[in-house]
């Protein structure tokens, strides 16, 4: 594996999961005029750069996660894909668990797909990028 071209491609990943938590919360917020459920502000006070930032780490962790499967597991797109999905989908039911109009948690769960489907699809194909591959019987 060419863990500079894995690592390059997961910081990439991490400015798009940015940049897509960041468009997506605007969209919904201002021009829908919905709110947005995210969670308790840890960085700054804005819920944009708190929402980006939270899912650029989702994107590095998921890039370590990936990292790691490459090195031991066998398949290992499709274990991460399969975690990765799942997360992501747990994730977007999160919203479903709070007091708020259904507007805003479908909103929300869907911001959240969005985010992590970004990040399943670029880290997969980085992951084919990434990987080298050996003649057979070397």
């Amino acid at each position: 594996m060419d863990v500079k071209k894995l690592w390059s491609g997961g910081l990439a990943t991490a400015v798009v999961a940015a940049l897509a938590a960041v468009v997506g919360l605007l969209v919904i917020r201002e021009l829908l005029d919905v709110p947005v459920i995210t969670p308790e502000i840890l960085f700054g006070r804005s819920q944009a750069a708190n929402l980006a930032v939270l899912a650029a780490i989702a994107a590095l962790v998921a890039t370590g996660l990936l990292h790691l499967l490459m090195v031991s597991t066998p398949s290992a797109t499709s274990f991460f894909s399969w975690i990765c999905t799942l997360a992501t989908v747990a994730v977007a039911l999160w919203p479903f668990m709070f007091d708020a109009t259904l507007a805003s948690k479908v909103c929300s769960a869907v911001l959240y797909l969005v985010v992590g489907t970004a990040i399943v699809s670029l880290l997969s194909g980085v992951a084919r990028s990434a990987a080298i591959s050996r003649p057979i019987g070397r």
